[in-house]
C-alpha cells in the first residue's frame, strides 16, 4: 500500500488509516503491550472511530516492536482484585474482544513476538492470525492460579479443538509459530515482515465489495456457532441481501464489462 498516511495517537494505543485499512498499534512496547484496563478500553474507542470512517474495509492488529504483540494482561494491575471485581475485568474485556469478532470488516492480527494469556486471546478474537517467524503463542494463567479470562477457553478450543485446547490450557505451556501453523491457530507464518504481510492481505480484502466481505464474515462467525441446517439457510438469505445491495450490480457489470469493480460499499 502507499499514499499518504494519518496517524492517531492514544495513551496505550496508535492509530493510522492508509488507502481503506486501519493500522491499530498497541503501544507499551516497554511493557511487552500488555493489557490493562485502560488500553481495553482505549480499543474499544479506537473500534468507535474506525466504525465512523466507512472507507475503512480492513483492519490490522499489531504490537508495538519486535518483542510482543501482547504478552498477556498486566498482573501488576490484577494481582489484588477481589473475586466481584476480578469477574467484572474478564466481562469488560469479552464484551470489547467479542466486538472485535463481530466487527463489520476483518480484522487481521499481526502476530510479533509473544501473544501470550491476553494477548493470546485478543488474537483469537480477529478473523486471520498471521504469525511471525518468532511469534509464540500461549495461555500460561494456570501457572498464576487462574484461568483465562478473555475468552481464551472457548476461543482456543474452537480454533484447534478440545484436546489439544485442554493440553495448551492446561499446561500453559507456549506454541512457537510453525505449530501454530500446523494446528490452526494462525493462518500462516509468514517470513520477513508480518505487518508488510497483513497491509498486503487487507489490501486484498479491501478491493472486493466491501459489504458481501461483511456479510461473509457474519456468514461464517454465526454459521459456525449453529447447526448446519440453520447455517444454510442464513447463507441463502444473505446470498439474497447482496442483491439489494449497488456492490452487487456494479460487480457483475463489471465482470460482464471486463473491467475493475469500483465498490462504493453500498
Amino acid at each position: 500500500m502507499s499514499g499518504a498516511t494519518t496517524v492517531h495517537m492514544y495513551g496505550n494505543l496508535k492509530l493510522a488509516f492508509d488507502e481503506g485499512v486501519a493500522l491499530v498499534t498497541l503501544n507499551r512496547p516497554k511493557a511487552l503491550n500488555a493489557l490493562t484496563r485502560g488500553l481495553v478500553m482505549e480499543l474499544n474507542e479506537v473500534l468507535d472511530e474506525i466504525q465512523e470512517r466507512p472507507s475503512v474495509r480492513a483492519v490490522v492488529l499489531t504490537g508495538a516492536g519486535n518483542k510482543a504483540f501482547a504478552a498477556g494482561a498486566d498482573i501488576g494491575e490484577m494481582a489484588e482484585l477481589s473475586p466481584a471485581a476480578a469477574t467484572r475485568f474478564a466481562e469488560y474485556g469479552q464484551r470489547v474482544f467479542a466486538r472485535l469478532e463481530s466487527f463489520h470488516v476483518p480484522v487481521i492480527a499481526a502476530v510479533n513476538g509473544f501473544a501470550l494469556g491476553g494477548g493470546c486471546e485478543l488474537a483469537m478474537a480477529c478473523d486471520i492470525i498471521l504469525a511471525s517467524e518468532t511469534a509464540v503463542f500461549g495461555q500460561p494463567e494456570v501457572r498464576l492460579g487462574v484461568i483465562p479470562g478473555f475468552g481464551g477457553t472457548q476461543r482456543l478450543t474452537r480454533l484447534v479443538g478440545r484436546q489439544r485446547a485442554r493440553e495448551i490450557t492446561y499446561t500453559g505451556r507456549r506454541v512457537k509459530a510453525a505449530e501454530a501453523e500446523r494446528i490452526g491457530l494462525a493462518a500462516r507464518v509468514v517470513e520477513g515482515d508480518v505487518v508488510d504481510a497483513a497491509k498486503e492481505l487487507a489490501g486484498k480484502i479491501a478491493a472486493n465489495g466491501p459489504r458481501a466481505v461483511s456479510l461473509a464474515k457474519r456468514a461464517i462467525n454465526t454459521g459456525a456457532e449453529t447447526d448446519l441446517t440453520s447455517a444454510m439457510a442464513l447463507e441463502a438469505q444473505l446470498f439474497g441481501l447482496c442483491f439489494s445491495t449497488r456492490d452487487q450490480k456494479e460487480g457483475m457489470a463489471a465482470f460482464l464489462e471486463k473491467r475493475p469493480a469500483k465498490f462504493e460499499g453500498k
